[in-house]
């Protein structure tokens, strides 16, 4: 995997490890992350405020990542994500049900950090297996 296509997968691994402290290695301070859910933040520090509240509710949160490619500046990767809720997130709540679920995820990055980010999550199958209407 080259150091491009490391990026994502390292981003997310700090984020899976509660090491938000180091996002200023992956992203850039205004980054803007378009996520399912009302997730979507502008910012690094609104980022990692998301991250906070995704591991309070999901402390077992891991990203595995299948696939990752690279071209032009853009990352594109597949992940399996899994995790047990704890509390509520992203209007999702499910206290002490487990999930795994498909996600894609796209970045731009310029000056090696990555400066926009879009992620798309099986929110349908979440809520059916955490046994939430859809």
């Amino acid at each position: 995997m080259s150091d491009l296509e490391g990026l994502v997968p390292r981003l997310f691994a700090a984020g899976d490890a509660g090491d938000l402290d180091s996002f200023d290695k992956y992203l850039h301070d205004d980054v803007v992350v378009h996520a399912p859910a009302g997730l979507s933040t502008v910012g690094l520090e609104s980022e990692r405020e998301s991250w906070r509240k995704a591991k309070l509710a999901m402390p077992d949160l891991h990203h595995e990542f299948i696939d990752v490619l690279s071209r032009s500046g853009i990352i594109a990767a597949r992940t399996v994500v899994t995790g047990t809720m704890h509390g509520s997130y992203g209007g999702v709540s499910a206290e002490g049900r487990s999930f795994k679920v498909d996600q894609a995820v796209f970045a731009h990055v310029q000056d090696g950090k990555i400066a926009e980010l879009w992620e798309i999550v099986d929110m349908a199958g979440l809520r059916e297996q955490l046994g939430e209407p859809r």
